[in-house]
C-alpha cells in the first residue's frame, strides 16, 4: 500500500520496513525491502499511478538483506543503484563483509540469497542526484549514506535512526558495525544537512513534518 507523504513522495510499508518512492527530476525508488516485498512494491508503485519500468533511479541508504531484497526480483525495473563505495562494493560483490564484525558477519550469512544485475554507482559525500545530496553516515554499514532534499524537505535516513512510539533512536550494537560512528554520523548530520520536513527512516513510522528537529533533539541526547 502507497501512503503519500507530500506531493510526489510516497512510503511504502513491507515486511518490517521501508522503502520510499520520490518523483524526482526521474523517478526514484529510495531502498528496496526484503526479498518478500516486490509485490507489495509492485501495487505500492502502481497506486503512485507509476509502473516499475518507470523508474530511472534506485538511492540506496545501505547494504542490507531488508534493503537491496527485491533489486533482482522487481520485474521490469533498469535503473541505476547508487549508494556508498563501501556497500557498493559488498552489493556488486566484489568485497565480502567482514566475518570478525557481528554485523558483518550476518551480512555475509545473508550474502547468498540476495542479488544484483543493475548497474551499480558509488555515490560521494556531498554529491548531488536530482534534488537530493548524498551524506556518508557510517556506522549501521560502513558506507551507509543518507539523502536530503532542500528542494522537496525530505530527508531518507535509512537505518541511521530507528523511529519507535513517535520518538528516534540511534541504531543500536545488535544491528551495527560501530555504534560510536553511528552517533557520530547523527551528530554530523544535523551540523551539516539543509532542513527538512519529513524524515523518512528505514524502520518506524515516517514523520511529515519536523523531521530535522525531531533529528537534532537526538543528537543533543547522544552528545
Amino acid at each position: 500500500m502507497a501512503t503519500q507523504l507530500d506531493d510526489g513522495i510516497w512510503w511504502f510499508g513491507l515486511h518490517g520496513v521501508n522503502a520510499y518512492l520520490i518523483e524526482d527530476d526521474v523517478l526514484t525508488l529510495v531502498d528496496a525491502g526484503t526479498p518478500l516485498d516486490a509485490g507489495v512494491i509492485e501495487t505500492g508503485i502502481e497506486e503512485a499511478g507509476h509502473a516499475v519500468a518507470d523508474i530511472e533511479r534506485v538511492l540506496l541508504t545501505h547494504y542490507d538483506m531488508d534493503h537491496v531484497g527485491t533489486l533482482d526480483r522487481l520485474d521490469d525495473l533498469d535503473a541505476v543503484v547508487r549508494t556508498g563505495a563501501a556497500d557498493a562494493a559488498m552489493l556488486t560483490g566484489d568485497v565480502k563483509p567482514p566475518w570478525r564484525n557481528h554485523k558483518g558477519a550476518l551480512q555475509r550469512a545473508m550474502g547468498p540469497f540476495l542479488g544484483c544485475d543493475l548497474p551499480v554507482a558509488p555515490i560521494d559525500d556531498g554529491e548531488e542526484v536530482g534534488s537530493f545530496t548524498a551524506y556518508h553516515t557510517p556506522g549501521h554499514t560502513p558506507g551507509h549514506t543518507a539523502f536530503v532534499s532542500e528542494k522537496r524537505s525530505v530527508g531518507f535516513l535509512g537505518d541511521l535512526v530507528f523511529e519507535s512510539g513517535g520518538a528516534l533512536d540511534a541504531s543500536s550494537w545488535l544491528v551495527s558495525y560501530d555504534t560510536s560512528e553511528a552517533e557520530a554520523s547523527v551528530r554530523s548530520l544535523v551540523d551539516r544537512a539543509a532542513d527538512f520536513d519529513a524524515l523518512g527512516m528505514g524502520h518506524g513510522v515516517p514523520f511529515v513534518r519536523d523531521g530535522d528537529e525531531r533529528l537534532a533533539d537526538l543528537a543533543r541526547s547522544l552528545r
